[in-house]
């Protein structure tokens, strides 16, 4: 990399990112360690940290290339995406319930994580022509149509949560395009008018999230489990935590997908509220240099896929943290570089090195 775009780099957001990847090693080698054989003891460590210096090394290569490249390869993307997702169908194997992932050789990739991020690039070059130009449904509705196909292939996996950060996606750019808030808050009213009526479309296990998440009694060893063992171990770390490789929460197998999508609730039981507090600060540094990065765009597009990041990001956190403390549904939405897995792991530094990207060429460079 040439060393006057060495200087230009954002170091804070670096950090932060750095920082929650270490934190992410840590707390994956404790939460796993007791429950693997000796031999294979911090093998979800290894094969997590291996791919996050792969990736990294990726995006520090394809830093030399300018981010705006990706504008030319919008709408192969999309549909890239698209056959990707309809592999998944066909080819696709099934786990707990859900057809998501997609073998390759000893690697199980799940393409709905990859999806999100190029949505977010095929998204962004389709709104760069439309800033200002969104005032009525006529407007809209090419727009929602075309995340709607992809959307639509990732809930019928069924992956509700995925599905949900797309529309996260959708409305933190159109909102970034300068849509009508009018009719933003039309849509809105329209989608909380119908919830009445989508309940009857929902599968029962997703009625049940639901209903667990207002009472997790009503099923306690069934649904309402991982609710309940995930706030007795947030609970039980109190200030300090019990420290890490003692949170018996986590240690004795209690909480389950403890190194996935409840690793922050191992977390708060291993480190407590200060340990919490400041993975959370970590997670607010990372947001706000999305939100200052968008705001400095030297493009329109630039800015658009700075905005869709950083939507996607802020959803998963907000999501995660909220299901795992009981005040958000159980949807499956893994925590953004600190949950167990090589697509959520992917998708995440990528997403983090196109932020970058966007920052170092704010302005452009005299040679």
């Amino acid at each position: 990399m040439n060393k006057k775009y060495l200087k230009r780099l954002d170091f804070t957001l670096l950090i932060a990112t750095v920082g929650i990847l270490c934190m992410s090693l840590i707390i994956i080698g404790s939460a796993t360690h007791i429950n693997t054989p000796s031999d294979e003891r911090y093998w979800y460590v290894q094969r997590q940290g291996l791919f996050a210096l792969a990736n990294i090394a990726l995006a520090a290569f394809l830093m030399n290339f300018d981010y705006k490249m990706l504008q030319g390869y919008g709408n192969k993307l999309y549909i890239f995406n698209i056959v990707l997702l309809l592999a998944v169908m066909i080819f696709g194997h099934s786990a707990l319930g859900a057809q998501r992932w997609i073998m390759l050789g000893p690697i199980s990739i799940q393409p709905s994580e990859f999806s999100k991020l190029i949505m977010i690039i095929s998204l962004a070059t389709v709104l760069n022509d439309k800033v200002g130009k969104i005032n009525d449904l006529h407007d809209l509705m090419p727009i929602a149509l075309y995340v709607g196909v992809p959307f639509l292939l990732v809930l019928k996996q069924p992956d509700l949560g995925t599905s949900l950060v797309f529309m996260a996606i959708f409305f933190g750019m159109i909102f970034a395009c300068g849509v009508n808030l009018k009719l933003l808050g039309g849509i809105f009213g329209a989608g909380i008018a119908m919830l009445p009526v989508l309940w009857h479309f929902l599968k029962d296990y997703q009625k049940m999230r639901i209903m667990v998440f207002m009472d997790p009694n009503v099923d306690p060893l069934g649904s309402g489990y991982h609710i309940i063992q995930s706030k007795i171990a947030i609970g039980s770390g109190m200030l300090f935590g019990k420290g890490l490789f003692a949170g018996t929460q986590s240690q004795l197998n209690f909480l389950p997908e403890n190194h996935t999508d409840f690793i922050f609730a191992v977390v708060g039981e291993e480190l407590g509220f200060v340990g919490v507090t400041f993975l959370l600060l970590l997670y607010l540094v990372v947001l706000w240099r999305g939100i200052q990065i968008a705001r400095e765009a030297s493009d329109t597009f630039g800015r658009l896929l700075a905005v869709g990041i950083t939507s996607m990001l802020a959803f998963h956190v907000l999501v995660n943290v909220g299901m795992t403390m009981g005040i958000m549904p159980v949807t499956g939405i893994p925590l953004p570089l600190m949950s167990y897995g090589v697509s959520s792991l992917t998708t995440n530094i990528m997403s983090i090195a196109i932020l970058m990207n966007i920052q170092l060429r704010k302005k452009q460079l005299s040679f």
